[in-house]
């Protein structure tokens, strides 16, 4: 019984549509979510921006424990590289060559005639292939192509060195027969794809992507590009369950946990459809749950340390892994064990340690069980004083929301802690802010016996770290 491999594509439809935004947290989760179920493929968005880009790659590749993380490039060899240079760390990377192949869509989208197509999918799948062994070259809008240039496309894809040849019905206008034909002809006159994996990528706009991938199966497609939660495309959980149920007439079984399918994918669907409050800086909610299961004694060297703190999703300069490392080893010599969360304290307190950009004048909160928590922030940025109000859904909510109404920028919060240093009834509350802009990681420390105050004063020390980078 041959294995068909599902690929998943949510995140990737995720960057087009206009309905369903992911943060950088909940892109690792996703991740996590879907290897964890068995997907043999998870798709990545391509690297638009080279700083942002390259560090979504690297975080979301490390995460990855079983499934091949795969991602598409530019039809030219400096998009190759550095898309290499972010994917190589993967356990089993692939880089995937995408062009359309339909006359109106060559020139359309890369004003390219069918000849410079041809060169430039087989010079960047060489390119690819030079670095990597497993290369992907997906036919876009293949349906409505000339069936001649698609079979010399693939021919020449093959001889290049693509090790599976997707073709996708951009349009989802085929029904079920008619794909079943469409992949025979191919076949029959591409015979170089007995040789590889023939993948398949069906639209939805007939909503039959489903029986189609289905029916390609039966022809003999080896791999299905599908969504955990589907937007016009195959549906991950459907295509999963049909393969398990009539898998002697599709002669194709999958590795997809269907046992645990239907609570990965509610899981997956409520991170795409919920969108995030405007009465909370929060997002969505996937909160941080790293270094929850980390522990670090005074025998951890540095590279030890240096290690969990990548893993926390921290980039940190030499300069700053020696500080950490410093501040570990003194802690070290007065506790037994240091968990994750300590440690994230230490990068919060120790690295990237800036002048000020905006320092706190004064605050005023008001909440209570009959009223919407409101917040008044007064910064100082230099000589000029800034306030801010908001309303609030608390009022550690309210606060955030009238810095970020003062800064006139939102910034992803990756994780919020807060912990008692001391007891008593004035007892000390530290408060540790984690913030991401552009992908990169900054942390902020409060102290203060006041739960808001401390919060206040997290939020600040990592929005100047981030302020400072960003203007030096």
């Amino acid at each position: 019984m041959r294995e068909v491999r599902i690929s998943d594509v949510t995140m990737k439809q995720s960057t087009n549509s206009k309905s369903m935004s992911l943060t950088f947290k909940e892109k690792i989760e996703l991740t996590k979510l879907l290897d964890r179920l068995g997907v043999n493929i998870i798709e990545v968005e391509a690297i638009e921006n080279p700083k942002i880009g390259s560090l979504r790659v690297k975080s979301i590749a490390s995460s990855i424990k079983d499934s091949i993380c795969a991602v598409a490039v530019k039809l030219d060899e400096e998009s190759v590289k550095l898309t290499w240079e972010a994917l190589k760390e993967a356990k089993h990377p692939r880089l995937q060559v995408v062009a359309a192949i339909s006359t109106a869509q060559m020139e359309y989208i890369y004003r390219k005639k069918a000849p410079a197509m041809l060169e430039a999918i087989k010079s960047t799948i060489k390119a690819c292939k030079g670095l990597c062994s497993d290369v992907e070259f997906i036919a876009d809008d293949a349906t409505r192509s000339d069936k001649a240039f698609m079979y010399t496309v693939i021919k020449e894809a093959i001889l290049a060195g693509a090790t599976t040849i997707t073709v996708y019905d951009t349009a989802g206008a085929m029904l079920p027969d008619e794909f079943t034909r469409f992949i025979d002809d191919l076949y029959e006159n591409v015979p170089e794809l007995k040789d590889v994996t023939l993948g398949v990528g069906c639209s939805d706009d007939l909503s039959m992507a489903d029986a189609c991938a289905i029916a390609a199966v039966i022809k003999g497609a080896g791999e299905v590009k599908a969504a955990a939660y589907p937007e016009n495309n195959v549906s991950l959980e459907k295509i999963a369950k049909i393969l398990a149920s009539k898998e002697s007439e599709c002669k194709a079984h999958c590795t997809v946990k269907t046992t645990q399918i239907k609570r990965i994918t509610s899981q997956i669907r409520w991170m795409c459809t919920t969108s995030r409050n405007d009465n909370s800086p929060f997002d969505n909610g996937v909160r941080d749950n790293e270094g929850s299961d980390i522990i670090l004694n005074d025998h951890d060297d540095m590279q030890a340390v240096s290690k969990v703190v990548s893993k926390l999703g921290y980039d940190l300069s030499d300069d700053d892994i020696v500080s950490v490392y410093n501040a570990f080893k003194n802690m070290s010599k007065k506790k037994e064990f240091i968990t994750g969360k300590e440690l994230d304290a230490i990068v919060a307190t120790v690295a990237l340690q800036v002048p000020p950009t905006y320092v706190l004048e004064s605050y005023v909160i008001n909440s209570g069980n009959t009223i919407n928590a409101t917040g008044f922030m007064r910064l100082r940025k230099g000589d000029e004083v800034l306030e801010g109000v908001c309303i609030g859904n608390g009022p550690v909510d309210a606060a955030f929301l009238a810095i970020e109404k003062i800064v006139g920028r939102h910034y992803e919060m990756d994780d919020f802690q807060i912990q008692a240093v001391t007891e008593g009834h004035e007892a000390m509350g530290e408060t540790v802010v984690k913030l991401r802009s552009e992908g990169k990681l900054y942390s902020g420390r409060g102290i203060s016996i006041d739960v808001v105050g401390s919060s206040i004063m997290a939020y600040i020390n990592a929005l100047n770290k981030i302020v400072y980078e960003e203007e030096e």
